[in-house]
């Protein structure tokens, strides 16, 4: 029976292996969100708020390994090994507990025969999970981009891609409210996508624009369709502004893991993001095809719900005025709700300006109807940019039409002015 001098070794020597650098690095990455404690958002709440099963043991375990409860730890660990045997992390914090018995580690991982690089993953992805779960969770904050949801909009995802989380909010009476996160992987390469094969993940809005089950994938990618595990939702990257700044590329995803992994590292797609199945799976109960807005930011700003009251009160003043003055026949004073660097990707201001005159001399009377409008601040934009989609009902002497829009808005000095108008 080992003594109680010999388990204080081996524990302080599975510590010193196994948190030694995880957890460090955790501690020292633990953002503070305006100072208050961790918490965990309530119960019941459609199952969203549940951590998966994987990462409560495995954090239990590591946490049991820092509190000296060696084979408890050791339990733990076998239980997530059972429950999920591709969980490779869990392998190798095993492999660590059963040999800090024989001699001391000096780093997480020790396992003989496997490729550095891979051990080095599975370091990243402990000290990803480590951090995580110290991060307080938004409780009562929202992140600054959700200004208004539309009625229909009935969850939003929001990935913060220096901590590797994609957040839940759920829509209620137009307040977003927290409900979950995940750990997630994002670009080999890192963030701020550019061009075709740069293996970033892109920062900006986007919307989720199709489903693709396992049974699509596999009619459209055959035995290559594995890499994306459950399913995938696209998203629709580049989108407009994308395509302004010059970026290119294609076949950004929301997706799933091969099945003979739980999770992959950090950084290892090639620019997507992908979650766990199990997550996944969870994640597609809150996604609507056209409606639920992915925003992707690299280090969110969080604030009250009531904190954008006053921007979002700015922006339906000018929806309303663009409106109003459509529906006047005062081109002129219509066309002032355009800034100058306006584009449609086809037409700049000069060309829209004619084709407008054009149109609205025709005409004896507009009504405009706006309904359904969702407002969110563009990621990195310091509050001068905005997605506005909408909702669109057009009738005037000579046309009726429906439609749904999308314009970004874009702060010039103390006006906000169209920079970008089309179909959404």
């Amino acid at each position: 029976m080992i003594s109680a001098t010999r388990a204080a070794r081996a524990a302080r020597r599975v510590l010193s292996g196994v948190l030694g650098i995880a957890l460090a690095v955790a501690s020292a990455a633990a953002p503070a969100m305006g100072g208050h404690p961790v918490q965990r958002p309530p119960a019941n709440l459609d199952g969203f708020s549940t951590p998966p099963e994987a990462e409560a043991l495995l954090i239990k375990t590591l946490f049991e390994i820092k509190n000296n409860r060696l084979v408890t730890a050791l339990a733990e660990i076998e239980k997530a090994i059972q429950a999920y045997p591709n969980f490779r992390l869990a392998h190798l914090v095993k492999g660590d507990l059963l040999l800090a018995r024989t001699r001391p580690l000096t780093t997480m991982g020790n396992t003989n025969g496997v490729p550095h690089e891979r051990i080095e993953e599975l370091r990243e992805e402990a000290k990803a999970r480590l951090a995580r779960v110290q991060q307080e969770r938004p409780l009562g904050r929202v992140p600054r981009y959700l200004l208004q949801l539309q009625p229909q909009q009935k969850y939003a995802l929001v990935l913060d891609t220096s901590k590797y989380t994609l957040y839940v909010f759920e829509n209620v009476g137009g307040t977003p409210r927290y409900i979950a996160d995940y750990y997630t992987t994002i670009g080999k390469n890192g963030i701020d996508k550019y061009r075709e094969g740069d293996k970033k993940t892109p920062l900006g809005v986007y919307h989720v624009t199709s489903s693709l089950p396992r049974d699509r994938l596999n009619l459209m990618y055959g035995n290559k369709s594995a890499l994306y595990g459950t399913g995938a939702y696209p998203i629709n990257y580049p989108n407009e502004w994308d395509r302004r700044q010059g970026r290119n590329g294609h076949g950004i995803w929301l997706h799933g893991v091969p099945f003979d992994t739980y999770s992959r590292p950090p950084r290892s797609s090639d620019g997507c993001v992908a979650l766990t199945n199990e997550d996944l799976e969870r994640i597609g109960r809150s996604v609507q095809i056209g409606l639920t807005p992915v925003i992707i930011s690299n280090d969110i700003e969080w604030v009250t719900p009531d904190a954008s009251a006053a921007l979002r009160k700015e922006l339906a003043h000018a929806l309303e005025a663009w409106r109003a003055d459509w529906e006047s026949l005062d081109t002129d004073k219509y066309l002032k709700r355009y800034s100058t660097n306006f584009s449609t990707g086809k037409q700049d201001i000069a060309d829209w300006s004619d084709h407008k005159r054009k149109v609205n001399v025709r005409k004896s009377w507009i009504k405009v109807k706006v309904d359904q409008v969702s407002m969110f601040l563009y990621p990195g934009s310091q509050n001068d940019l905005a997605v506005v989609t909408f909702e669109q009902d057009y009738a005037s002497s000579n046309l009726t039409q429906k439609s749904r829009k999308r314009q970004y808005w874009i702060k010039e000095g103390k006006s906000w002015k169209i920079i970008y108008e089309g179909a959404a």
